[in-house]
């Protein structure tokens, strides 16, 4: 299996996906409400159903490169088993769902025929 690659700070905003399953809602659950709590940045509803790209259920974060290198270690030390795509918010969906995207855990597919 290849690794997916990394988050590093190299952009202005970005968003964070937590992604979990029904097993995982409550954990997932009380990790954006943390993130809210203790970051104060704008974490997004818990979707129980695919969104957009988003082939599981998610939760969105919106953050900046101020907060990045403070919340990323952060959130890969608390995320337990969950996936987190990172990415970029350049205002090119395509770009940052491919080529600007970063994983902590594992890497999931995203549904990415609405970009192209």
């Amino acid at each position: 299996m290849i690794s997916p690659k990394r988050p590093i700070n190299n952009h202005n905003a970005y968003h964070a996906h937590v992604y979990f399953d029904a097993d995982t809602l409550a954990f997932a659950t009380a990790l954006c409400q943390r993130i809210a709590e203790e970051f104060s940045l704008e974490v997004g509803r818990i979707h129980q159903k695919p969104v957009g790209p988003h082939t599981r259920w998610s939760c969105q974060v919106k953050f900046t490169h101020a907060d990045f290198d403070r919340f990323i270690p952060w959130l890969n030390r608390h995320r337990g088993t969950l996936s987190v795509l990172v990415h970029a918010d350049t205002g090119n969906d395509l770009a940052d769902h491919t080529t600007h995207a970063c994983w902590l855990g594992d890497a999931v597919p995203l549904d990415l025929r609405q970009f192209r």
